[in-house]
């Protein structure tokens, strides 16, 4: 009779998420992993052929961890993609950790940064369709020039010299899109 199998995947696939969350993604080795999900490594090597399989698998849980910050953030301004760049700033600031696995490793696992950001709702082409109802001809490219001064700021954010309050930092997203279109 073969042993009861007593972690699965999902379990492994969470400790590895909390631990990208709070360490960071490079921090998620397969003995860490497996004191976190209180195993040997074997388990881990069982459902997953290596580790970057488990890197995919914390991309993934990241990008929907993501979306559901975006979806939960609040949404109080009218203008095209001042929400999505507050809900981006603050996610490098409260999920330092996500944001670099995210948005500042070159290793996305075949994904850009694009699709982490539009994610599986169209968050991106959302705002890129609002700027085309008030009447931009360009929208996706003023996407691009926001897309540039949000990832600045929120990178500003991840490296501590983004000191810009939320009415400050609304006032310089709608100014930039004001420039811009």
């Amino acid at each position: 009779m073969s042993r009861k199998e007593s972690i699965t995947k999902k379990e492994i696939a969470a400790a590895a998420f909390r631990m990208a969350r709070s360490e960071g993604l490079g921090e998620v080795t397969a003995r860490k992993l497996a004191q976190a999900a209180g195993c040997s490594t074997q388990p881990i090597f069982r459902v997953y052929q290596n580790m970057e399989e488990v890197q995919a698998d914390v991309l993934e849980q990241a990008t929907v961890f993501f979306e559901e910050f975006y979806d939960n953030y609040p949404k109080s301004q009218a203008v095209p993609f001042v929400n999505l760049g507050l809900a981006y700033i603050s996610f490098a600031e409260k999920e330092s950790n996500l944001f670099r696995a995210m948005f500042l490793n070159g290793d996305r696992k075949g994904k850009s940064l694009y699709e982490l950001l539009n994610g599986t709702k169209g968050n991106v082409l959302r705002e890129i369709g609002k700027a085309k109802e008030e009447g931009c001809k360009d929208p996706q490219g003023l996407f691009m020039k926001m897309w540039i001064f949000i990832h600045g700021a929120a990178c500003m954010t991840i490296t501590g010299d983004y000191d810009l309050g939320i009415t400050e930092t609304v006032w310089q997203l709608v100014a930039a899109y004001r420039a811009f279109r």
